[in-house]
């Protein structure tokens, strides 16, 4: 289960009265799956994906607040920071799980988008005792953030100890926070500047947050992420201009790109992304703005991309 907290076995029993107090739409029965256990398969997997077409809509009703966590993270890369997501089990792994795919997707790595996990490399595939109890590790992992930086907390519950040490440090250190959460009435929402807070309700499996919670926040990761790298110049159009090529396979998509940007025939991109020493944005300036690859890369010098650097060259785009 994640981001809905467990305590440690060893904890008191004062801790887990508190946890089991905890008010939250994901730790409630569902009244339509009570008898899931005595169904047929095909009746579960019907159950299942009847709760789960919901999910979009939740996400769709908090677009302000992801929109805000957006404008922070740009915020926080033009100002030489750096986006920082804190979780814990399945919250946490989806926090490392879009981080690391920012790599191979836009050419982004822990510069620009980091991920802590309660427990560390070793919980993306074990689950760690009492990591996510531990707040102190929270503000231990955090302990490079700085005041230009976004910390996203990520907690299905929205009361995980390690995600609030994370945002603690973080407030310390003057930088922004947001938080994803499963909970409207997550008890970390108030220390935060943005509360992005996904009433998924009641899971099939009660508690299962794997599932309807974990999805919603794998959809606001997604928007965040992606929206944030569009803004900074990391496509154009609607293409992918930063992909990284690392066999024959994305040398090939990346000729049949430049093809999609410019409607030029591969045999004509091929040559050109070579040039280019396979950089995508300066063989698709080239193309465009009919330059070599040098003033092609030296118009790219500014944080608008590949449009930016056509407008440089005075070179108007297609539509």
């Amino acid at each position: 289960m994640s981001g809905a907290t467990v305590p440690d076995p060893g904890g008191s029993t004062d801790d887990v009265l508190a946890v089991a107090r905890l008010v939250s739409p994901t730790e409630e029965r569902n009244p339509r799956t009570t008898d899931i256990d005595l169904l047929p398969a095909a009746e579960v997997v019907r159950l299942i994906l009847d709760e789960d077409a919901g999910v979009a809509s939740v996400v769709r009703a908090e677009r302000f607040r992801v929109t805000q966590a957006v404008e922070l993270a740009v915020e926080a890369i033009r100002a030489g920071g750096r986006v920082h997501y804190a979780g814990a089990g399945t919250s946490g792994r989806l926090g490392v799980l879009d981080a690391v795919e920012l790599l191979p997707t836009y050419g982004v790595g822990s510069e620009w988008f980091d991920a802590h996990l309660a427990g560390g490399p070793d919980a993306m595939t074990l689950s760690v005792e009492g990591a996510e109890d531990d707040a102190e590790a929270g503000r231990r992992d955090l302990d490079d953030v700085g005041p230009h930086d976004l910390v996203v907390g990520l907690a299905a519950s929205g009361r995980t100890p390690y995600v609030a040490g994370a945002l603690d440090v973080a407030r310390e250190r003057g930088a922004r926070t947001a938080l994803v959460s499963a909970n409207p009435a997550a008890p970390l929402a108030d220390r935060v500047d943005v509360a992005i807070l996904l009433d998924t309700g009641p899971e099939a499996v009660t508690g299962s947050t794997r599932m309807k919670a974990a999805s919603a926040q794998k959809i606001v990761l997604n928007t965040l992420s992606t929206a944030t790298m569009i803004r900074l110049g990391k496509t154009y159009s609607n293409l992918m201009v930063d992909v990284r090529a690392t066999n024959a396979k994305l040398r090939a998509r990346l000729v049949r790109l430049l093809g999609q940007a410019t409607g030029l025939a591969p045999e004509v991109c091929a040559p050109v992304l070579a040039d280019a020493g396979g950089e995508v944005q300066v063989a698709l300036v080239m193309l465009l703005a009919g330059v070599d690859a040098a003033p092609a890369r030296a118009a790219l010098d500014g944080p608008d991309g590949v449009r930016g650097a056509l407008a440089r060259l005075g070179a108007a785009p297609p539509r």
